[in-house]
This record gives structure tokens, sequence and C-alpha cells, in this order.
């Protein structure tokens, strides 16, 4: 894991958290479509907020730093999902899992394996992609999700 924003602490008045904000889903995404997965990490109980959030949903401490996620970890869970949403529609049955990463922060995202190849333990690498690339129809999103990206998980 990279911590290269560890100084980088959380909003300490609810008039600092912003759209732009690394701590908001907007702010993740704009870091992911510029290549780096953040996440938040609580310095009270040292939970990892993934995406970064102003507040640790643990312990509801705002004492949170930001840092670099590693792209790479295991899949903790995992399951086929038969009628996704409307945009993955067309790529069902699709296979989501959990995945922890090397970090021990945990991601949930789509795998670009079949349920049957996909097991518990599995290395996976997370990619970054433009919806388009991935077959998703960008007809689908919400007006404010017109420039994020998504992310999958590839096996290793």
């Amino acid at each position: 894991m990279t911590d290269t924003d560890s100084t980088t602490t959380g909003p300490l008045a609810p008039e600092d958290i912003t759209a732009e904000s690394p701590f908001t889903l907007p702010g993740f995404f704009d870091a992911l479509a510029a290549g780096r997965l953040m996440a938040a990490r609580c310095t009270e109980c040292e939970t990892h907020l993934l995406p970064p959030r102003p507040a640790c949903y643990n312990c509801g401490s705002r004492a949170v730093t930001l840092s670099e996620q590693p792209r790479t970890g295991e899949v903790v869970s995992y399951t086929s999902v038969k009628r996704p949403p409307s945009a993955f529609e067309h790529l069902a049955p699709i296979t989501v899992a959990v995945v922890e990463l090397d970090s021990s922060a945990r991601l949930t995202g789509r795998v670009t394996a079949s349920l049957e190849s996909v097991a518990i333990g599995d290395r996976v690498e997370l990619r970054v992609c433009d919806p388009e690339t991935v077959d998703i129809d960008p007809e689908f999103n919400l007006s404010y999700e017109e420039e994020w990206p998504v992310h999958v998980f590839d096996r290793l």
C-alpha cells in the first residue's frame, strides 16, 4: 500500500464537504478517473472507508486520512447477479465479488469471469475503464455519472 496523502485529513466542518472533496463519491470517481484508487482510514479505529467518507461508519470519528490503495487483492465473497441493473442487463449473468485489497480495504465490483471460474481466495486486479469500453450503455447513466469510470476485477 502506498500512503501518498497520509497527511490529508477529513473535513472538520460540514461546509468543508463539497462535491470536489476527496471524501465524497464525486471526489472518489475523479481520483479513479485520474488513475488513483483512494480510500479513507479512520485513525481512531483503523477502519478502511472505500469509497472515502468524511466520517468513520464504524466509530463515528472524523479523524480520517486518505491513502492510495493497491489494485490487487483477494476474493472474499462472490455471487452471480442474474437480473442486474439495466445498464448491465445484456451482460447477465454477471459475477460480483467483495475483494479484500492488499491493504485490507474491501471493495465490491464486477469480476470479468463466470461464476464457475471464481473461488474464494482467488487473486484479482482492479482495472479502471471507460464505461463504453466494457460495453455499458452510457444512456443509463445519471447526469452526474457521465464522467465516472467503472471498475472491474480481472483474475490473475
